[in-house]
């Protein structure tokens, strides 16, 4: 059975790093686009980053670009998000997520594009 298990959450302060890893489990999912949501307490699921199978290609939500970084090793069948001068607002819980569809260079931002999910881990950023 496929899992998809993430870590390397925690409590940063603001202007801080963390890096988040997600390893799959179950199957390889080196030709599958991977995504990273969030979902802070009372708001919706939001799209976070994604990259392409190949790592060639990736996508970033206007409120991390230039500040989260997403990129996978596909021999460890693990993708990482790299998140630097985190803010208060970064606060959620994150979530690894694969696209079902092999091969493809869409990215899409859209979590119903996903079909599999990990279970999430918290990262808190106090200011």
């Amino acid at each position: 059975q496929a899992q998809l298990v993430e870590s390397g959450g925690g409590l940063v302060q603001a202007g801080g790093s963390l890096r988040l890893s997600c390893a799959a489990s179950g199957r390889t999912f080196s030709s599958n686009t991977m995504g990273w949501f969030r979902q802070a307490p009372g708001k919706e699921r939001e799209f976070v980053a994604c990259i392409s199978w190949t790592g060639d290609s990736t996508k970033y939500a206007d409120s991390v670009k230039g500040r989260f970084t997403i990129s996978r090793d596909n021999a460890k069948n693990t993708v990482y998000l790299q998140m630097n001068s985190l803010k208060p607002e970064d606060t959620a819980v994150y979530y690894c997520a694969a696209d079902q569809t092999e091969y493809t260079w869409y990215l899409p931002l859209n979590s119903a594009d996903y079909e599999y999910w990990g279970q999430g881990t918290q990262v808190t950023v106090s200011s």
